[in-house]
């Protein structure tokens, strides 16, 4: 999902708990460029409200970092009021940054994955994106690497960015992408 389909479908998302937290879940699964996993994991103190506006979060634990060594992501100010409606919305004191919702109230408890793959796909659909059906849960990944890439950051910016510990399977999310380097850099080659 490339961030002007991001937009699309965050502009359509209703004004409900649901469509409050399926923004959130977009906005910020995109610039962490995250895994479904490491989203739902999200706990309210991974997060660090930061003076500019901007968010800096915490991922503890990820499929390639058994370990727990951790990593920090950082979003912008959108993002950061987009979560920020959710917090306000939810209500303080809850363990996992995202829940479910039952009956306009929120449970604590962890969301499950399949919920994050439920709103990327109907917020695509309701937002009438081509393909609509095509979108999983790792588009948001695999659209945010593909955006670095095109917006001219180094492979290195984009592993960092995403907890990738090898350029082969990173290579994997970027050979869709399009993306042209001659109009990147802006040189050419002086052909006729």
């Amino acid at each position: 999902m490339s961030r002007t389909q991001l937009r699309d479908v965050l502009a359509v998302q209703p004004d409900t708990p649901w469509g409050i937290r399926d923004s959130a879940i977009l906005a910020l699964g995109f610039e962490m460029l995250a895994r479904r996993s490491e989203l739902v994991a999200l706990r309210d103190d991974d997060l660090d409200w930061r003076s500019d506006g901007t968010l800096r979060v915490t991922i503890r634990r990820s499929k390639t970092d058994q370990a727990g060594l951790g990593r920090y992501v950082f979003t912008s100010r959108e993002t950061a009021r987009v979560v920020r409606s959710w917090i306000d919305w939810r209500g303080a004191d809850f363990e996992f940054l995202f829940c479910p919702i039952y009956q306009g109230q929120a449970v604590r408890r962890d969301l499950n994955s399949v919920t994050v793959r439920r709103a990327i796909q109907k917020g695509a659909a309701r937002a009438g994106l081509q393909f609509s059906g095509e979108f999983r849960g790792h588009s948001l990944r695999v659209g945010a690497a593909q955006e670095l890439l095109c917006a001219g950051h180094d492979t290195v910016a984009i592993m960092r960015a995403g907890g990738w510990k090898s350029v082969a399977t990173l290579a994997r999310y970027l050979e869709c992408a399009e993306h042209n380097v001659w109009e990147v850099t802006g040189r050419s080659m002086g052909l006729r």
